[in-house]
């Protein structure tokens, strides 16, 4: 992000869940460098505590840690940010996982988990946030899949959940613009994570991670797996002031790999 850029965020706070690792993670650093406060959540203590220790280095970072889909977690989060910072303006509804099967192979009880961790949980942060944000506007985020939009065989629940995520960005894009609350989403593709550095580990210890990520990114447009920051880039700046005029839209992060805009 450029430094020349005035995205707003000096004396904002945000909320992101998710923010351990990964996109979460990056997007709170982004935000942080460009002067906003930070209560970073997720369940893992110990990773939080690493998160904040670097991101604290470039301002003003906390963590809570929270199994967001528990009762009542949603409401201790935001006061948790209100009471440390003083004020709630951007939430980003990140936290996620990836369960991907046939529709014979899940049971009913993957469905109702994986419901409650990508809409549900959503729903209860954003109702949490929501008297707060009423009282300067803000915006609101949440992250979803490109599978969402263009559902495949052997892709549920996960795909239904992001495709819900949609729907309900779209719905309170419209509701709460009256508030000068936006809602956005993005619409993650292959991005760096965890989960394919192991699958690099295991697969191609030998390789560098460039050229095993223009190996396994063959099928995309731009050749090659998007980065971790290349994500928090967009995210970071949907949530800030130089997206005003931006909601109820679903950003593409794929290096052009979905099949629909």
């Amino acid at each position: 992000m450029s430094e020349l850029m005035d995205f707003g965020y000096k004396g904002k706070v945000a909320v992101i869940t998710g923010s351990s690792k990964g996109i979460g993670r990056e997007t709170a650093l982004q935000m942080v460098k460009l002067g906003a406060k930070v209560l970073l959540v997720a369940r893992g203590e110990d990773a939080l505590k690493e998160a904040v220790s670097e991101i604290s280095a470039f301002g003003e970072a906390d963590y809570i840690a929270q199994d967001i889909t528990e009762s009542g977690a949603a409401e201790a989060i935001v006061e948790a940010a209100v009471q440390k910072f003083g004020r709630l303006d951007v939430l980003v509804n990140n936290a996620g996982s990836s369960f991907a099967k046939s529709f014979e192979d899940v049971e009913v009880a993957g469905w109702e988990e994986d419901i409650d961790l990508k809409v549900m949980a959503a729903v209860k942060m954003s109702k949490a946030a929501l008297p707060h944000l009423k009282k300067q506007g803000g915006a609101i985020l949440n992250l979803t899949a490109v599978m969402g939009k263009t559902p495949q065989a052997n892709s549920l629940p996960t795909t239904v959940s992001r495709s819900a995520g949609l729907a309900l960005t779209k719905a309170m894009s419209k509701d709460l613009g009256k508030h000068n609350i936006r809602v956005n989403a993005v619409c993650i593709g292959l991005i760096r994570s965890d989960q394919i550095e192991k699958r690099w580990q295991k697969q191609a210890p030998e390789l560098s991670w460039e050229e095993f990520s223009v190996k396994s990114g063959g099928n995309i447009p731009l050749g090659r797996i998007g980065d971790t920051a290349e994500a928090a880039n967009v995210i970071t700046f949907l949530c800030s002031d130089l997206a005003s005029y931006v909601s109820g839209t679903a950003v593409n992060i794929d290096g052009g790999s979905g099949h629909a805009w």
